[in-house]
């Protein structure tokens, strides 16, 4: 009698084997999920192109000097003809001159005075009774003596040949009325002339005149 072949039997002769197989498979997908690196990459970085500067120069203005026009040429000079005749003019000039009539001549400059008097002379004049004399004769004005006021006062004059005193003026003065009196006192002074070459002449002449306070 024939015997069949049971499946089965085939079945488990190979299951071994399929196991081994199957195991085989799974680990290799393992090891290969394992190794591969599924992280992602980081943002790439963006790489700008470098910027173009541009530089702006300035401009300098500039100012066109204008050249002044050359000058004119002189003119040229055109020869005259020597055949050209020129007419005699008859010139009368007895017609309004007469020489009796007496010409009216520009009046002459005016001189200057001269100064009728000296500065420096042999004798000079002399002051009677002396600068004391003069200086009893003051009077210390209110206003001078209230501001304290003290010092010198000249006065510049002219004596003349009868030794008087003319034009006294004030050349330095101190205020406070002192000028004043000073001028009345020296108008009120007598004095011997100045002489020169023996006889009395007019000399300018100045004096000082003290206002000093009584402590």
């Amino acid at each position: 009698m024939i015997q069949r072949k049971n499946p089965e039997a085939d079945l488990r002769k190979y299951y071994i084997v399929l196991l081994q197989i199957g195991m085989l498979i799974a680990l290799t997908i393992s090891i290969t999920v394992v190794r591969v690196d599924f992280r992602s990459e980081g943002p790439a970085e963006i790489v700008m192109d470098e910027q173009e500067i541009v530089e702006m120069e300035e401009i300098i203005q500039t100012r066109q000097i204008e050249t002044p026009p050359p000058p004119p040429r002189p003119p040229v000079p055109v020869e005259v003809p020597n055949d050209e005749i020129i007419e005699d003019v008859d010139i009368n000039i007895s017609a309004d001159l007469d020489i009796g009539d007496q010409l009216s001549m520009p009046p002459p400059p005016e001189e200057e005075p001269e100064e009728d008097f000296f500065i420096v002379v042999e004798n000079q004049p002399e002051l009677i009774g002396g600068i004391g004399g003069l200086q009893k004769k003051i009077r210390y004005p209110e206003m001078a003596r209230r501001a304290g006021i003290e010092g010198r006062v000249y006065v510049q004059f002219i004596v003349n040949e009868r030794g008087e005193v003319e034009n006294p003026v004030i050349i330095r003065g101190i205020g406070g009325g002192a000028d004043e009196e000073a001028l009345r006192v020296v108008r009120e002074a007598k004095f011997r002339p100045g002489l020169q070459r023996g006889r009395p002449v007019r000399v300018q002449f100045s004096l000082p005149i003290v206002f000093k306070l009584q402590n």
